[in-house]
Parts: structure tokens; sequence; C-alpha cells
């Protein structure tokens, strides 16, 4: 619901300006949840950290004064392998790794896992995979299947047993500046992310509440 065309200071001046994080953090119309936004600005980060003095703890360093104040992070980071990557890999614990279940998808998970042991040998030895999630899914298709299967085979018991499908209604929260689960709490989508958050957090997921990824009845899929 925070409009990013009226940030005036955000991650972008945090990283690169040294901003107080404190400055920028931001309410939002989910209770308990606070965001440190970005905007365009941060496009040109990429290039404007290379010369920058401890490049990659700069979010680290933004993070440690404020890590009392929270009880989880979640650093979104690019679907790429930069310097802001680098940055959210350096500051986290964890990480959680979505995997659509597309056959390209494989192909940037060598290269992901590639660069968190880089990470974890020469930036953050603490780093752990906190688990893989599968996303984007098709039951129609064989290839979701095989794709679900070739990830299970090579993570084991790191791979979420919660597989979000593809969903309308996932497409169309954002648009309205919403989260699923306020968007359309009913939909298939937003009650397997409501699953995988109890999973993430080692809650029991019931009988009643676990909705099976097969079913006939996923509203709208793409």
């Amino acid at each position: 619901g925070i409009n990013k065309h009226e940030i005036k200071k955000s991650i972008y001046h945090v990283l690169l300006e040294e901003f107080n994080i404190q400055e920028i953090i931001k309410e939002t119309t989910v209770k308990g949840l606070s965001l440190a936004p970005s905007n365009l600005d941060l496009t040109g980060a990429e290039v404007e950290l290379v010369s920058a003095i401890g490049r990659e703890y700069r979010l680290k360093s933004a993070l440690k004064n404020i890590r009392e104040n929270f009880d989880y992070f979640i650093i979104d980071s690019p679907p790429s392998l930069g310097l802001l990557t680098i940055n959210g890999l350096c500051a986290a614990d964890s990480v959680l790794i979505p995997v659509q279940c597309e056959y390209y998808a494989l192909e940037g998970l060598t290269q992901l896992i590639n660069t968190v042991n880089l990470v974890k040998n020469h930036l953050n030895p603490d780093l752990l995979i906190e688990g893989v999630l599968l996303t984007m899914a098709d039951f129609r298709t064989n290839l979701a299947k095989e794709v679900i299967q070739e990830v299970r085979k090579y993570f084991h018991d790191k791979v979420y047993h919660s597989v979000i499908p593809r969903s309308i209604r996932l497409t169309e929260s954002p648009s309205y500046g919403k989260p699923v689960a306020l968007y359309d709490k009913d939909s298939i989508g937003a009650q397997k992310y409501e699953e995988l958050a109890k999973e993430v957090l080692g809650l029991p997921i019931t009988d009643e509440n676990k909705i099976a990824s097969t079913s006939p009845k996923e509203e709208g899929a793409a």
C-alpha cells in the first residue's frame, strides 16, 4: 500500500549515502509489518557500489542497529547475482530460495548455489540455506512435476512441502497494493502462503487448513 513514486528516501540512500535505516522505515497496512522501501533510484546502486568502501557489508551495517527492534528481517534481493544480492547474502543469517517450476529456473538455481557457497566461504561463514520454495507451479504440465521431483531429489528435506501454484489472485494483488492474504484470503494462493508461513515458523499444519496443491478447484489457474 505504499506508493513508490512518493518515496523521498529509500534503501538506496542507506546503501550509498549511509543514511540511518530507521529514517526510511515506513509502517504498512499489515499490523506488525514495516517496510524499508526502494524505488528506481536503486537501479544505479550496482554501479555506484563498485568503488564504495566495504561495499559488500553496507546492508549488514545498516541493519545492525535495529536488529533488536524486529523478530524477523526479510530481505528481498533482485533476481541477479550482483552487489545488491551480495549485500543481502552478507546481511542474512539464512537464505530462502524460490524456484519457479520451469526448466530454466533449474539452471539459475545452480548459479545461485555457487554464489551462496562463495559468500559463505569468503564473506559470511554463518550463512545457511533456510529452505527452497517451489512456486508458480502449473500441475497440469509434466514439466512442473519433473522440476519438483528434481529439486526435491537434490535438496531433500530443505524443500518446503508447501508448493505455490499459479493463480490469477496472486498476480492481481500487487496491482492493488495488497498482499494476497488481504486481497483474497480465501484464494488458493493465499492459503498456500499461509501454509508456507506456518511451515517456516515450525507451526503445525492441520488437515483443515492444508490445501492440496493439485486441487481441481484451483481458481483462475493461469
